[in-house]
């Protein structure tokens, strides 16, 4: 296996989570290339000792490895192999990472493609938000051939507290991801709408949240997303719209299945309507404020 030190990690997209990948693998010794639409952000990592870029294809020829951790298969398609993209520019026998949240089929596709152009490509997609990714503890779900684990194994260990290898082949680590971003997604919108209902019958909402985070009813998203509500504080940790999206995706996928997601379409069309309210660039917790406008419910305020 290749030394830690000796390799060269790419990371694009340094967002809240790409951002704490990129300062992860600087903590454990690694060059780290990095690229973001962003020049203040570029200029942030830096003054931390990464080697900044443009775009991808000029990131692309100084790395051994390349994380993708943009929104959408769109944006991993442009980083990839639109106009500036990088696949086409890395060295043989490079692997391609790729953490965004995209369609299953997209995921198998996107494998095939770059074996074509002598790359390896790890379907990775990653879990824990920005503040496991700034500790290195994300959860990574994983596939891919048993060589490109092993060549990457230490970037990976650099990034994650858990890494799951659920299979060969690309495209199993993104359907466990689909999954996933189903319960993630139906959890908080029946957070808010429980927050809703309780503030709605005269509870006070730090009392209701204390006592079901202690009791049966909670989960994590719950325990992670109502202190936002409480705080009335909205700046975007994970945005409304990035379940519409990874919702959306849950959906198209589970209908190639003819399988029924009765749950996972009605919290789709509470993101739906939240976004459509104007809202889809704010946390994603604001889905409650659909709830303030039906109901007319008085929401915790931010403090000035």
């Amino acid at each position: 296996m290749t030394n830690q030190q000796s390799l060269s990690v790419g990371v694009v997209g340094l967002g809240a989570m790409g951002l704490g990948v990129a300062r992860s693998l600087l903590r454990a010794g690694f060059t780290v290339h990095a690229c973001d639409v962003r020049p203040e952000v570029l200029a942030m990592i830096s003054a931390e000792r990464a080697h900044p870029h443009e775009s991808a294809a000029a990131l692309a020829p100084h790395v051994d490895a390349l994380i993708v951790l943009v929104v959408n298969a769109d944006q991993t398609e442009q980083v990839l192999f639109g106009p500036d993209g990088a696949a086409q520019h890395m060295k043989p026998g490079s692997v391609v990472i790729a953490s965004s949240t995209v369609p299953p089929h997209y995921a198998e596709d996107l494998g095939k493609r770059l074996a074509a152009m002598g790359l390896r490509h790890l379907d990775a997609p990653v879990s824990g938000g920005a503040a496991r990714a700034a500790t290195g503890e994300m959860t990574i779900m994983a596939s891919g051939s048993p060589d490109t684990f092993a060549h990457v194994e230490k970037v990976l260990e650099a990034i994650s507290a858990k890494v799951y290898r659920l299979g060969d082949h690309s495209g199993m680590g993104s359907k466990v991801k689909m999954i996933n971003q189903l319960l993630a997604g139906v959890h908080i919108a029946a957070a808010t709408e429980a927050m809703a209902l309780g503030i709605r019958a005269g509870i006070d909402p730090e009392t209701l949240y204390e006592v079901i985070s202690n009791s049966a009813g909670s989960s994590w998203m719950f325990q992670n997303r109502v202190p936002h509500i409480l705080s009335g504080d909205y700046t975007p940790l994970s945005a409304v719209n990035i379940f519409v999206k990874d919702l959306g995706i849950v959906l198209d996928s589970a209908r190639k299945f003819t399988f029924p997601l009765p749950l996972t379409s009605a919290a789709h069309q509470m993101y739906l309507a939240t976004s459509a309210s104007g809202l889809g660039a704010e946390d994603d917790s604001s889905v409650i404020k659909m709830f303030q406008k039906l109901t007319g419910i008085e929401l915790p305020k931010k403090d000035a």
